[in-house]
């Protein structure tokens, strides 16, 4: 419940947000990638600038993405690491478990008479 709760107080302003940029933003804007000739047509991209915005926002939270997946990289491995481990030992405990186990049972057997 507090979830959703912050993700209504997050998300809805920022929703709202998004969208009076985008209608306040709507005249065409050129984003020109060639910096020694601005006006060269190939290497420019015209459109309404909140579309720039929107692409500046995703390109942001992916490269964030992007970079805290690659720090995190260590952790995860150790958790890999200490999963396995924590299979061998319980593997190893189950092995250990079922020869007391059948140690019990032949010593609880009378010894045959002959």
């Amino acid at each position: 419940m507090l979830k959703k709760l912050i993700n209504i107080v997050v998300f809805v302003p920022l929703g709202v947000l998004l969208i009076v940029l985008s209608v306040a933003n709507r005249q065409t804007a050129t984003l020109a990638l060639n910096p020694f000739n601005p006006a060269d047509s190939v290497l420019s991209i015209s459109a309404p600038f909140f579309v720039f915005l929107f692409l500046a926002v995703i390109v942001g939270l992916v490269l964030g993405a992007a970079v805290t997946w690659f720090t995190q990289g260590k952790y995860r491995r150790r958790a890999r690491s200490e999963a396995h481990e924590a299979l061998k030992w319980h593997r190893e405990a189950e092995k250990q478990r079922g020869q007391a186990e059948k140690l019990a049972t032949q010593a609880s057997l009378p010894a045959p008479q002959g």
